[in-house]
């Protein structure tokens, strides 16, 4: 391959991040009509019409809105309820927030390999990490592909382990006919920037399938903030409402300000309605660009024609040549911003000095060491697109 120069800031024809989503007028004007008329601008009625819609959705008794995944990890961090020497199972090929929030609520990490050709986590990569001191294990279904969720139910349930699907990239995504997020005892959503669906940048939710560990997430998400439970002489004495401490398993828990805006609410309840579409779009657009690309030895790309799969993220491992030559070429010889996903957890200097820079992954490894990330979201176009595969075709035929 020829050496590329490389400028300091690089015009990208097709950015990878871009503008990722596209909002209705019915969408804009809604936002536009919580701002004059809402009275309040969170912990109302439109948290509640997007919760109750998002249970439905999901198949779920309840769930809650957040601010973020983050802080719905971290709630579901606090109900684990860890004790001392308690071990959390996760793969190290995720995103940073699915594995820290449990480790500054007294867990130790215990990292599991990926599956080579799904690049989620299955039962054959966590069985060898489970022990007696397992108390919980996160799933997270990376890209967008719904991981094993009634295997690793099965496995979890063999050592009374709790789990916690990471369902940040896969809203929507179906394993065995039912919504991923509907089967651990903890789901996180997200509904960041990046994502299939976004409320304005941030946003999130957590459901809980034990009713115990539900009652308390309100209180956990605003403040401590609970009902006096005496009788008042007024509505206004002592105080409007009351704060306390949430406590389980006689434990108090120190509570959180994880709440969602009720504009972003409001447009989250919106989204709900073609979330579907959208996913079906994005993985239509993957299945033609995997198709297109079939016959090039050197890219391994994961082909799921069934809503198991949204195409969160369009990703491929570099079977021969030199992943970051292909990098270098896409991008300063044809504008295409690939980037590289995810950095292995246990290789990251705030792990490493937490004690948990050692693992045996070498899936992980070998994924990480050769895979690209493709320029994906909602709103490319289909001559975009087509720019894509022409560089990709005339990159491979120079490796």
């Amino acid at each position: 391959m020829p050496k590329h120069n490389m400028p300091d800031t690089p015009h990208f024809a097709v950015p990878f991040g871009g503008r990722s989503h596209a909002y209705t007028e019915k969408e804009i004007e809604k936002v536009r009509q919580i701002m004059r008329d809402s009275t309040g601008l969170t912990q109302g009625q439109e948290q509640h019409i997007f919760e109750n819609k998002l249970a439905t959705f999901l198949g779920v008794e309840k769930a809650h809105a957040v601010s973020n995944a983050t802080a719905g990890l971290e709630i579901a961090a606090q109900l684990c309820d860890f004790r001392d020497g308690d071990e959390v199972v996760i793969p190290a090929h995720t995103f940073t927030s699915s594995a820290y929030p449990f480790v500054k609520h007294g867990a130790q990490l215990i990292w599991a390999d990926i599956d080579p050709s799904t690049r989620v986590v299955s039962v054959e990569q966590i069985e060898p990490c489970l022990s007696k001191k397992t108390r919980a294990i996160v799933v997270p279904h990376l890209y967008g592909y719904g991981a094993d969720m009634p295997g690793i139910m099965e496995i979890a349930e063999k050592y009374s382990a709790l789990v916690i699907e990471d369902v940040a990239q896969a809203i929507g995504v179906r394993i065995d006919g039912k919504m991923a997020g509907a089967y651990g005892d903890f789901s996180v959503f997200s509904f960041h920037a990046h994502k299939n669906i976004s409320t304005l940048g941030e946003g999130g939710a957590l459901v809980a399938r034990d009713e115990d560990h539900s009652r308390l997430i309100p209180q956990l998400r605003h403040n401590g903030h609970c009902n006096f439970t005496q009788p008042r002489e007024g509505y206004w004495i002592p105080a409007m409402g009351n704060v306390d401490l949430p406590s389980l398993n006689e434990k108090a828990l120190l509570p959180n300000n994880f709440c969602l805006g009720e504009v972003q609410c409001a447009l989250g309840a919106m989204l709900l309605d073609r979330v579907e579409k959208i996913n079906c779009d994005k993985r239509q657009r993957a299945l033609r660009f995997i198709d297109t690309c079939s016959e090039k030895p050197q890219l391994e790309l994961h082909r799921e024609d069934s809503p198991r799969h949204n195409y969160h993220l369009l990703v491929a491992k570099v079977t021969t040549g030199n992943r970051d030559e292909f990098i270098r070429a896409m991008a300063f010889d044809y504008g295409i911003q690939c980037i590289v996903q995810y950095y292995p957890l246990y290789r990251y200097s705030f792990y490493r000095k937490l004690g948990l820079g050692k693992a045996k992954c070498p899936n992980t490894d070998e994924f990480f060491d050769n895979m690209v990330s493709f320029p994906f979201h909602h709103t490319l176009e289909e001559d975009q697109i087509e720019q894509i595969v022409r560089a990709v075709t005339s990159v491979l035929a120079k490796v």
